[in-house]
């Protein structure tokens, strides 16, 4: 029997520790990972097996060794276990009910599970069962416990210290159910190459910015998810200031990365909110409704933030300096809002029926909270007047290291105002001589993306989007073309840098059709040239200096190359 119950002693210490450990791993936050704080991609890259399921890896408590699907009665130990399970219920399986006795085991590892068994006994003890436990197991469970004296202090005192910790963490946590983390970026930009056709325009002065996003990340069941959104933030655009931007939607190609893309603008009466107030940017709602299949509703949100970014640029905070480089599709960028606004509403699904495939499709309507339509109220109102957009994306993964995403959007915009960042000062001509602001225009854009990471550290990205825009009752169409291609690096000269350098088009008239015409002046295709590199200061701290140059920006003929500079310094918490 002694010898039995060492064997049987030895696996229990060889399993338990082990069961302890995983359930420790899924308790316990990494605190070296990053926040996904507040990007346009807040949720969009969420898995959906995080949300349908969550997996139990605490320990289970066995009452026969016959629970345990590796145990057969031929083991060598079989008799150990059985008398350890039958006399004092100290055995501890996985969650997949097996024991994986053969695992190797550590000191310290056996003195979790001599101390685990000491304190059953001593229940056993206590209960007034003493003659449960037999003199030679005590005796056996003496000897263990002198020899591994040492390593059970160091345990206890762990234990305690955690218990203490555990204790404090309680009484001073935010919320049960929720957790924050946010992203602080402060940027020093400058630009130049002001607009020649516009008289008032000059280079930009070095400025400096802050933008402060805060996240709420609530789940009420373990499986849903509500994502609450807080933002600050006082960064102008640098295209205004060169001529290039249309004060209602600053759509121009000369955007930074980390702008604000609707907040500061009201649809109703076009003002402004005031530099730095806080704001609510983001709220939605994610929550599965069955095996494989999960639903998203919420307001202030862009068509962006249901589809996976495929683009290794995509991260306002870390990634692209500019608006263009981040990558997200123009297909569902100039689709999904009219004049930058965002949506006001927006309801959709996710169905990942496979690892490798994800299907997502939303409807958004940008004045969904507006009664009706007013004379004020250009962009419509209700949630199926106005501006509507309905977008879906289809995420590939046909090999470990080869993503692909197939964009469409199907959106009717209240105004003539696309956003493409085109002649912003002759927006009426864009798709319609002689329209006018209130004539609606449809768009049907289709995109791909595609990101091969050709070695471990080096990824490679090409997209492109067509947009055919035609405007509601007049013989007017349209249309545009964009694509990007570019190389991402990891981990360069050290763990956690990254780096860019990125080409393309930006949007581009391609062809029209009927009253359309392009503008006199307007013929030139522009081009987007970009590298930036960013530098992990410590977990929490990252600077990226980076540069990028827009050629015949907004496709004006005799415009000289815009020039951005950018160091931008990021914090996540």
């Amino acid at each position: 029997m002694k010898k039995s119950a060492v064997y049987g002693l030895g696996l229990l210490f060889v399993s338990l520790p082990l069961s302890l450990g995983a359930f420790a791993k899924s308790a316990i936050a990494n605190p070296s990972e990053s926040p996904k704080s507040s990007t346009s991609q807040l949720f969009s890259d969420i898995d959906r097996d995080t949300i349908n399921s969550k997996t139990d890896v605490t320990a289970q408590n066995v009452t026969s060794v016959s629970q345990l699907s590796d145990v057969r009665p031929t083991d060598w130990a079989f008799t150990a276990l059985q008398s350890l399970v039958e006399r004092y219920g100290c055995i501890a399986g996985y969650p997949d009910r097996t024991f994986r006795g053969r695992q190797a085991t550590s000191r310290f590892e056996f003195a979790a599970g001599l101390n685990a068994c000491l304190d059953k006994i001593n229940e056993i003890i206590s209960a007034g069962l003493a003659d449960k436990v037999s003199k030679e197991d005590l005796a056996t469970l003496q000897k263990l416990q002198e020899e591994f004296a040492a390593e059970l202090a160091t345990l206890r005192g762990r234990v305690d210290a955690l218990d203490a910790k555990t204790a404090k963490l309680e009484a001073q946590q935010f919320s049960t159910t929720t957790k924050l983390s946010g992203e602080a970026i402060f940027s020093v930009s400058g630009a130049t190459g002001a607009n020649p056709n516009e008289p008032a325009s000059r280079n930009t002065n070095i400025v400096f910015n802050n933008r402060v996003r805060l996240n709420l990340m609530t789940s009420f069941t373990g499986k849903d998810l509500l994502i609450t959104g807080l933002q600050a933030t006082n960064i102008n655009s640098l295209a205004a200031p060169l001529g290039y931007a249309d004060p209602l939607g600053s759509s121009s190609n000369v955007r930074l990365g980390f702008e604000n893309q609707f907040l500061n603008f009201n649809p109703s009466n076009s003002s402004t909110s005031a530099a730095n107030s806080v704001n609510l940017y983001k709220l939605l709602y994610i929550f599965p409704v069955a095996d494989k299949f999960t639903m998203f509703a919420g307001s202030n949100a862009e068509v962006s933030d249901a589809f996976p970014a495929i683009s290794p640029f995509a991260s306002e905070g870390q990634g692209s300096i500019s608006r263009f480089g981040q990558g997200l599709n123009a297909a569902t960028r100039v689709s999904g809002g009219t004049s930058g606004t965002g949506l006001a509403a927006a309801v959709g699904f996710i169905w990942s029926p496979t690892d490798k495939i994800d299907f997502r499709a939303l409807y958004g309507s940008v004045n969904s909270a507006i009664p009706t339509n007013t004379g004020t109220t250009l962009l419509g109102a209700g949630f199926f007047g106005g501006s509507t957009i309905a977008a879906a994306q289809l995420t590939l993964k046909p090999t470990s290291n080869i993503d692909i995403g197939l964009n469409y959007a199907n959106s009717y915009h209240q105004i003539n105002i696309l956003g493409t960042g085109l002649a912003s000062a002759d927006i009426n001509s864009i798709t319609g001589g002689g329209a006018t602001l209130n004539d609606p225009i449809k768009l049907n854009s289709v995109g791909s993306t595609l990101t091969w990471r050709i070695a471990p550290k080096i990824a490679f990205n090409v997209s492109g989007a067509w947009i055919f825009a035609n405007l509601t009752g007049r013989n007017a169409s349209t249309t545009f073309t964009s694509w990007m291609t570019g190389f991402h690096f990891s981990d360069l000269f050290s763990e956690g840098n990254t780096a860019g350098i990125l080409f393309g088009q930006p949007l581009a008239r391609n062809a029209v059709g009927g009253e359309a015409v392009i503008p006199v002046g307007r013929t030139a295709t522009p081009y987007h040239l970009e590298g930036y590199f960013n530098f992990k200061v410590s977990k929490n701290i990252s600077i990226t200096p980076g540069v990028f140059f827009v050629f015949n920006p907004e496709g004006i003929n005799n415009a000289p190359t815009a020039t951005v500079g950018v160091i931008r310094t990021t914090f996540t918490f």
